[in-house]
């Protein structure tokens, strides 16, 4: 009978046993996951950043390290002004103004004059979205999915933005010298859209894990 009460008992421990073996395995995966993406995202948002930099110092005359031949041909920066500019003069218009605009300027007839910088094509932002999305573990559908609706809404936003500054300063003059905070607007209300975007993303995808 003794006999028979420890294989009871054995019987019953064992399976005890089993599982917390798999919760502290299923722990200690969790915790490898949740490092290798912080490091990822780190990593990969250094080298986005960075290296955008490091393009625009390429790609600048007065760059430290300006290339006249990649200056020439694979200037996206220029071409991502270009695409900023281009369609916030069209909304400019819509509502009645002259407008003029260059490779980096637009000129609001009897309104502002805006110059687009380095720093008003939101690419840190365009970076933390990237790096953030390409770390997380997700099917690279989803994530290729994730990637273009984030980066076309910060596209979308910064148009926008800028053609807002336009008619804002058009219809109300008197706030032209006030208004220099409108990166850091800008910055936060595109954060926290991605931030809700990226809540949103991660809970269906892992629901789905």
């Amino acid at each position: 009978m003794p006999k028979f009460m420890n294989f009871v008992k054995q019987k019953t421990n064992k399976p005890a046993n089993m599982t917390d073996t798999t919760v502290k395995d299923a722990k200690k995966q969790a915790d490898r996951k949740a490092i290798k993406f912080i490091v990822g995202l780190f990593v990969l948002y250094i080298l986005f950043s960075q290296g955008n930099l490091f393009m625009y110092s390429v790609m600048t005359p007065t760059g430290r390290f300006y290339n006249p031949y990649l200056a020439e041909h694979f200037d996206y920066i220029q071409g991502l002004k270009t695409a900023l500019i281009t369609p916030a003069v069209w909304i400019i218009k819509l509502f009645g103004f002259y407008a003029i605009h260059n490779e980096m300027d637009v000129l609001v007839v009897n309104g502002p004059y805006l110059r687009i910088n380095y720093s008003c094509l939101g690419l840190g932002v365009m970076s933390f979205l990237a790096a953030f999305v390409l770390a997380f573990p997700a099917s690279w559908k989803s994530t290729l999915k994730m990637l273009i609706i984030g980066l076309i809404t910060i596209y979308i936003l910064n148009v926008c933005r800028i053609a807002g500054l336009g008619l804002l300063f058009g219809y109300f003059q008197s706030q032209r010298n006030y208004f220099d905070y409108h990166h850091e607007i800008f910055n936060v209300i595109v954060y926290i859209i991605i931030f809700v975007m990226l809540y949103i993303w991660i809970r269906k995808n892992t629901v789905k894990g």
